[in-house]
């Protein structure tokens, strides 16, 4: 299998440049290869040579925790979204008022866990917003 042509053949990459570089060099290229998150050094340099912006990408470590906690308490309140979907559904299909006064207490008791899952979400999110806004 041949490989593909590019429509543009400027755009091909077609010349190779080799050079050696001191083992600090390398590493500071590696370094900035791995915040870039891109393929190879190739790619950098090429960047580099041709005066392109490098995005460089940081990962918070201390976040970790709270992303983990952000994303069960988001697993959490769509497991009660569903639950409120089916009693709803058994509500809106039950004739007996008994049933009906059953099913909505148990729908007001659902919105209570929704209430304490939101209150703990403003309180990450105001944690946040003073970590990230600090001056």
């Amino acid at each position: 299998m041949s490989r593909r042509k590019l429509a543009n053949s400027e755009d091909l990459l077609s010349h190779n440049i080799i050079i050696r570089v001191p083992e600090k060099l390398f590493k500071k290229l590696e370094k900035l290869r791995r915040e870039t998150r891109s393929p190879s050094i190739a790619e950098v340099c090429r960047k580099i040579l041709t005066n392109q912006k490098i995005k460089l990408y940081q990962e918070d470590a201390s976040m970790n925790p709270t992303m983990e906690e952000l994303a069960m308490i988001r697993k959490e309140l769509k497991s009660i979204g569903i639950n409120i979907n089916q009693v709803t559904r058994s509500f809106n299909g039950s004739k007996a008022q008994n049933e009906r006064s059953y099913l909505a207490l148990q729908t007001a008791d659902l919105y209570k866990h929704v209430d304490g899952k939101v209150d703990r979400l403003l309180v990450i999110v105001a944690q946040l917003a003073e970590k990230w806004l600090q001056k």
